[in-house]
């Protein structure tokens, strides 16, 4: 699997609010992290049961991690880098994350150990029709009438095949060893914590 790792903070590079809505109040924030039963509310969950699996264990009390936002889709339109995989299908999935604890918000050197021991791991992974990129980003947290600026990452994950749902099984593959590289604890150097 093809996995890379980046960081947009420019001025102009996109962020996030947590919580979030758009401006037509169709779609919001849900914390699943406290209200697990919101799940229902995400036709994307509905839609695509491993992307439901992947939120329901990103979001259960045991993991350092939380969702604010995903989509699912699916493409014959594919990025010249993408040709390596010689199929003419793309099924795609993304994930807005954050650390449920407040000050691995706000370090940007925990999202950058975090995500270079992820991408480092699922490097190891076997060879599928897939890709994986983690992006850091800002986030501005409101809390108690005051905002608070942060970080946050986000999780595309991508599956290519000879047709739409040959693409979806590899991004189902993908999505299941992101998820387990996720959760799973990274040696850290003597002294220092674990990324997670």
């Amino acid at each position: 699997m093809e996995v890379d790792f980046s960081v947009e903070l420019g001025r102009d590079d996109p962020t996030l609010e947590i919580p979030w809505s758009e401006p037509e109040g169709r779609l919001h924030y849900f914390n699943l992290k406290l209200e697990s039963s919101a799940l229902v509310m995400i036709p994307e969950a509905a839609q695509f049961p491993e992307l439901r699996a992947f939120l329901v264990l990103l979001n259960s009390p045991g993991s350092p991690l939380e969702s604010a936002k995903c989509d699912t889709w699916s493409t014959t339109e594919l990025q010249p880098e993408e040709e390596i995989f010689g199929e003419p299908w793309k099924f795609a999935v993304y994930v807005d994350l954050l650390f449920t604890h407040s000050a691995k918000r706000d370090s940007f050197s925990h999202h950058e150990q975090y995500l270079k021991a992820l991408t480092g791991l699922l490097r190891s992974e076997p060879e599928i029709a897939a890709s994986a990129e983690f992006i850091l980003r800002r986030c501005f947290y409101h809390q108690d009438s005051e905002m608070r600026e942060g970080f946050y990452f986000t999780a595309y994950v991508f599956g290519y095949g000879s047709d739409e749902s040959h693409a979806q099984r590899n991004c189902s593959v993908a999505l299941c060893n992101v998820s387990c590289a996720m959760l799973r604890g990274f040696p850290a150097p003597p002294g220092q914590k674990s990324a997670l």
